[in-house]
C-alpha cells in the first residue's frame, strides 16, 4: 500500500472530522502537528493528545484541511505556498469540491470528502474508527499528479475507507441528493414535530424509530453546513424541486384514494433500500491489474472514475513504473469477482489490460 516514508501530518481545524482524522492517523504510526481557528479547542486538542503541536513544519508530506468549505482555497494556497516540498499532499474534507477544486490548481493538492460523520460535534466527538468502512471521495483532475493520487489512495486506505474517484461537478451534483438533501429534510421534519410538540407534547414520546431514523443527522453541528449548502445551492435546489413534484404527486395519491399509486411508491422505494450497498469490507480474495498507461494528463483519473462509475472498490492503486514524462503502468487490486467485468471494460476503453 502507497504511503510516504516521512510520516509527518499537519491537521488544520480540530472539529469532529479532523480530529478523528488525527487520531487515525496517530494510531497507523504517523507524528500528527495540528491547528484550529479557537485557541481553547487548539489546547484541547494538545492537552488530550490530538495533536503533538501547533506549528507547520517542511517536514510534513500531508496537509490536511477541515475547515469550513468557504475558506479551504486559502488555506490551501496558503500551504502550498509555504512548502517548497514536492512531495507534500494537501487535501481536504468539504462537502462540497466543486468552487474548491477551481480554486486550487497546484497539482499536489488533492480535493477530498469523507462520506461520515456522527451526531456528536467537535473535537470531544472525534474517534480513529471513524473512517472505518466509509466512503472517501477522491476528485482527481487532467493536473492530479499520479504520486499524489495513489499516496493518498493508500494513506486513507490505511484508515479504513474505501475510496472512490468522481469529478468535482459529478461529486456536488450527487452528494446533494445522497447528504445534502437529506440533512435539510431531517432538518424540516425535526422542526415541523417540534412545531405540532408546542400544543401536543406527547408528539414527541411517540417518536419511534422510523422518526428518530429520519432525523438522526439533524442533531449534527449546525455550524458546518450553511457553507455547504451555499456553495452546492444549485444542484440542491434542483433535487428539492424534484423530491417536491414527487411529493406533490403522493398528495394527490391521497386525495384520489389512489391505493394502487401509494402501494406502488412504497413498494419501489422497499426494493431500492434493500438493494443500496452496504458497508464495503476488505475482500481477501483480490485480483490484480496491470493498466498499461501514457503520460497524457487525466489518464489516472478516466481509470479512477471509471472503476467508481462501475462499482469497482479500489483496495490498492500503486505506480508500478513511473509514469510521468513516459509510459508507465498502474497496478490495481480490486475483488477478484469484478476483475474479467473491469478489465474488459478498460479494454474498451482503449487500455492495455493484463492480470498478475
Amino acid at each position: 500500500m502507497t504511503s510516504p516514508s516521512n510520516r509527518r501530518a499537519h491537521v488544520v481545524g480540530l472539529g469532529l472530522i479532523g480530529a478523528s482524522i488525527a487520531r487515525a492517523l496517530s494510531e497507523t504510526g504517523w507524528v500528527v502537528t495540528g491547528t484550529d481557528a479557537d485557541i481553547d479547542v487548539l489546547g484541547a486538542a494538545l492537552a488530550t493528545g490530538v495533536v503533538t503541536d501547533p506549528d507547520f513544519n517542511d517536514e510534513v508530506s500531508l496537509v490536511v484541511v477541515a475547515t469550513p468549505a468557504g475558506v479551504v482555497p486559502r488555506i490551501a494556497r496558503d500551504y502550498l505556498e509555504r512548502s517548497a516540498s514536492g512531495q507534500l499532499i494537501v487535501t481536504d474534507v468539504a462537502g462540497v469540491k466543486g468552487t474548491i477544486v477551481d480554486e486550487v490548481s497546484d497539482p499536489r493538492f488533492l480535493g477530498g470528502h469523507p462520506m461520515a460523520g456522527s451526531e456528536q460535534r467537535g473535537l470531544a466527538g472525534a474517534r480513529a474508527d471513524l473512517f472505518q468502512g466509509c466512503t472517501w471521495v477522491l476528485t482527481p483532475t487532467s493536473a492530479t499528479l499520479p504520486a499524489t493520487y495513489t499516496t493518498l489512495h493508500g494513506i486513507l486506505r490505511e484508515l479504513g475507507a474505501n475510496v472512490v474517484a468522481v469529478s468535482a461537478d459529478d461529486h456536488d451534483r450527487l452528494v446533494a441528493v445522497a447528504s445534502h438533501v437529506p440533512h435539510l429534510l431531517a432538518g424540516a421534519l425535526m422542526n415541523e414535530a417540534t412545531r405540532v410538540a408546542e400544543q401536543d407534547a406527547v408528539l414527541l414520546q411517540l417518536a419511534a424509530g422510523g422518526f428518530r431514523d429520519m432525523t438522526r443527522v439533524a442533531a449534527g453541528d449546525p455550524g458546518i453546513w450553511p457553507d455547504i449548502l451555499f456553495e452546492n445551492r444549485d444542484a440542491i435546489a434542483l433535487s428539492l424541486l424534484a423530491l417536491e413534484e414527487r411529493l406533490a404527486r403522493l398528495r394527490k395519491a391521497l386525495s384520489n384514494d389512489d391505493h394502487e399509486a401509494i402501494a406502488q411508491d412504497l413498494a419501489l422505494a422497499a426494493s431500492a433500500r434493500r438493494q443500496l450497498p452496504g458497508r464495503a469490507l476488505n475482500s481477501e480474495n483480490l485480483a490484480y491489474l496491470r493498466v498499461a498507461v501514457s503520460d497524457q494528463p487525466g489518464v489516472l483519473a478516466a481509470v479512477t472514475m471509471a472503476a467508481s462509475e462501475m462499482l469497482v472498490n479500489i483496495y490498492d492503486i500503486e505506480i508500478a513504473h513511473g509514469i510521468e514524462g513516459s509510459s508507465g503502468t498502474l497496478l490495481l487490486a480490486i475483488d477478484a469477482l469484478q476483475a474479467d467485468m473491469f478489465s474488459g471494460a478498460l479494454t474498451e476503453r482503449g487500455f492495455q489490460v493484463g492480470h498478475e
